[in-house]
């Protein structure tokens, strides 16, 4: 008989209620409003999504990395281990205890991967870190991870998404230096964004990693020009 889950943490912020639940020693469960956003034994695209990402980086003089999202971190873990030892990450994660979730009862999923050296984690919108990132002067990145719970879809908001609308995407083009990568988790094909990321000078690659069972979408686009 399969063992229950039990919920081993609950924050409540604004109309959201975010839980952390495990089952025996490795299996976690992230939910927000009882939907599951994220199980551990299901990180196959999320893997992939920092893999693929960071390997178009790693020849680059300290590469630059900013990851939207923390997850359970197996995205982090990808990243830090294809990446050279002097590359520099920012993690954008709006609650603060999906970073103490990390560091704490899911730390062994990734090696504790949050804690790593290279890792710095902001309490923030990755869209406003974004902006930031595009704006005149600032410190541009090599390459930008989005890895929501909410990818791009039917429903997205054509120009006005804050991650995946045409002004979002042209912002992000700002934000990356010449040749940077733009990756993006989703749960099924999009092909009006795949259009956007091409009208974004972006040159577009769509994944499906693994074989059988459920298969996410992982979307790996180039910048073109400066």
């Amino acid at each position: 008989m399969a063992q229950p889950w039990q919920t081993i943490d609950r924050i409540e912020r604004q109309d959201n209620m975010l839980e952390l639940r495990k089952r025996g020693d490795r299996d976690f469960l992230l939910l927000v409003n009882g939907r599951v956003l994220m199980n551990s034994s299901a990180s196959r695209s999320e893997v992939a999504l920092g893999e693929q990402a960071c390997r178009l980086v790693t020849d680059r003089p300290r590469p630059r990395v900013l990851i939207g999202g923390l997850g359970m971190g197996f995205t982090l873990r990808a990243a830090l281990d294809v990446l050279p030892s002097d590359a520099r990450i920012v993690v954008a994660e709006l609650n603060p205890a999906v970073v103490k979730w990390c560091r704490g009862p899911l730390a062994d999923l990734t090696k504790s991967a949050s804690s790593d050296p290279r890792v710095s984690i902001e309490t923030d919108d990755v869209a406003a870190v974004i902006i930031g990132a595009s704006s005149k002067g600032a410190e541009r990145y090599d390459a930008i991870i989005i890895d929501l719970y909410v990818g791009p879809g039917a429903d997205t908001d054509e120009h006005y998404d804050p991650f995946y609308g045409s002004l979002a995407l042209q912002t992000t083009a700002h934000a990356l230096t010449p040749g940077g990568i733009f990756a993006v988790w989703g749960e099924n094909p999009d092909a009006a964004f795949e259009k956007r990321l091409s009208s974004a000078r972006f040159t577009v690659e769509r994944l499906r990693p693994g074989r059988g069972g459920l298969r996410h979408v992982v979307y790996v686009a180039t910048k073109r020009g400066p």
